[in-house]
């Protein structure tokens, strides 16, 4: 582990064994029991009593990031009851306590308590400060560990989940996940408004570590997941959120003048040079896995399925299943006349989110729309629409567009209506090592479940050890929006894997339409408190 990755662990329990060693003194002076100070966690007790602070502030030293918090709090309250009272004296120890709190142990500083404010008024500032510190623990803990508030941002899930719905994300559904980067501006994602400077100290982290939860994942669950493939961005706040190695891909191909199979011939060096200007242009850095970007998406494949595509019909181990209610395709549409169109727009209540190109034919006009079936089936049954023909989206064949994002006789033939079969791994499940699975499975192998995975002669090496098959540790997943045609998902980055999840849409607890993607700005109070379906 790199030293600057180290240097907090090391701090950490520097300060640990010091609490062993100085406290007891310190308790001693206070008429507490000495003794305590060298057991670690009732020393923790005792330096509560100490402090004149409640007894259930223990457990907020278990809270990642908030016990960084709270113990400063507590080193300060410390120096402020043995008489160091001074704002020099309180930043002193809660800035540097490996050095402040020996030098306190070691004085003759008398114990007198916590500072009585029934006599002296808190100034302004003083009291606003605290409130707002406290506000932000509280909000922390129920943001980290209960619930968080997420925005639709784009259309993939439109038919279900609308552009500006605003959901409750139950974070006890799956079990809450401890923060792996605890030091972290509070209530911020991963960036500071208004740029692209992290919120979060990469260097300090913990390991993936999930609470239990209420239930597992199940079929048609909208879940909020860490995007997979945003371990790695462009440093651009209109690229960040999209498929870095999607847009590397592109930028490669366009380096090959557009020809795949020229792009193919020396991948590596289109890649890198596309790397290159992507970092020159924009800047590229890494993410850790829970300051990646949020994706709500619709669970359709549960580890150990098989999943295929057939013509768009979603099929599991072999056999197509019933479709979420709110599904839709894209689908070019034929009026007679652009009045016909737009009353049909009209009466279906689409919006501009819902709308693609049009065409003038004549005097008819031919729109593309994104529909559910039951918009469908309305036009069908009406007179406005002449013709109604599902898009044809085999022309993303052998564009390298489609998981397992490589080339062969067999994945060429994929695009987002056509794929599969995909068998999705679960825990304990053994494959062998063929050129299939080792497409498919290279990037849950190698980066999801952090095996070293290398391939010299024609042999497959793990840790350095000759293998023919692998067993997964993680269960995987596998995401599909409901606006199929539109929706970036598990058809072209591949599996979540089960530490990316993060919770469970409930419902929506607010909505609003704004006029640049829907052509109207209004509040939808239809919308407010309706469950996630």
């Amino acid at each position: 582990m790199p030293i600057i990755q180290s240097l907090p662990w090391i701090l950490l329990l520097v300060i640990i064994i010091e609490h062993t060693i100085f406290l007891p003194k310190l308790f001693k002076t206070a008429q507490l029991t000495g003794w305590h100070g060298h057991i670690p966690g009732l020393n923790y007790w005792t330096w509560l009593k100490a402090i004149e602070r409640p007894w259930y502030w223990i457990f907020l030293l278990i809270i990642p990031g908030i016990n960084l918090l709270i113990l400063v709090i507590m080193h300060v309250e410390l120096s402020i009851c043995f008489d160091q009272r001074s704002s020099s004296d309180q930043w002193k120890i809660g800035a540097i306590p490996w050095v402040f709190l020996p030098l306190l142990s070691s004085s003759d500083a008398k114990y007198s308590g916590r500072r009585d404010w029934s006599k002296t008024k808190k100034s302004v500032f003083r009291d606003w400060s605290e409130s707002i510190l406290w506000a932000l623990v509280v909000a922390t803990i129920v943001r980290t560990f209960v619930f968080e508030a997420f925005t639709i941002p784009t259309a993939s899930m439109e038919g279900s989940m609308l552009v500006g719905d605003y959901l409750y994300v139950s974070k006890t559904a799956y079990g809450p996940k401890v923060p792996q980067t605890p030091v972290s501006i509070p209530l911020l994602h991963n960036v500071i408004p208004g740029g692209m400077t992290p919120s979060y100290l990469e260097w300090f982290a913990l390991p993936f570590t999930r609470l239990p939860g209420i239930s597992d994942v199940k079929r048609y669950d909208a879940v909020v997941f860490n995007f997979p493939h945003g371990d790695t961005i462009v440093v651009d706040p209109n690229l960040a959120g999209h498929d870095y190695y999607g847009i590397l891909r592109g930028e490669a191909i366009a380096s090959a003048g557009g020809n795949i199979d020229m792009y193919l011939e020396e991948s590596e060096r289109y890649n890198a040079d596309a790397r290159r200007k992507l970092s020159k242009r924009y800047g590229i850095k890494g993410r850790p896995l829970d300051k990646t970007e949020n994706y709500v998406k619709r669970c359709v494949g549960l580890p150990g399925e098989a999943i295929s595509v057939v013509d768009g019909v979603l099929q599991i181990n072999g056999a197509a299943i019933e479709p979420p209610a709110g599904l839709q395709y894209e689908y070019t549409v034929t009026f007679k006349s652009q009045l016909d169109a737009r009353r049909a727009i009209s009466g279906l209540n689409l919006t501009n989110v819902d709308l693609g190109p049009a065409k003038m034919m004549g005097d008819a006009v031919q729109v593309v729309l994104a529909l559910t079936f039951k918009e469908i089936d309305s036009l069908e049954k009406g007179t406005l629409a002449t013709s109604i023909k599902r898009i044809d989206v085999s022309s993303r064949q052998g564009s390298l567009a489609m998981f397992p994002n490589v080339s062969s006789a067999e994945f060429d033939q994929w695009d987002p209506d056509n794929l599969g079969p995909i068998r999705l791994p679960h825990q304990g499940m053994t494959v062998d090592l063929s050129a299939r699975n080792l497409a498919l499975y290279r990037r849950a192998i190698s980066t999801y479940e952090g095996r070293d995975l290398d391939e010299r002669d024609g042999t497959v090496y793990i840790d350095g050890a000759a293998v023919k098959s692998y067993t997964f540790d993680l269960d995987y997943y596998w995401m599909m929006g409901d606006n199929r045609h539109r929706s970036a998902d598990s058809r072209m980055w591949g599996f979540v894997p089960q530490t990316h999840i993060v919770g469970r849409a409930s419902f929506v607890w607010f909505s609003k339409q704004n006029e640049a993607q829907h052509g109207e700005s209004k509040i939808r109070w239809e919308r407010m408190f309706q469950s996630v379906k």
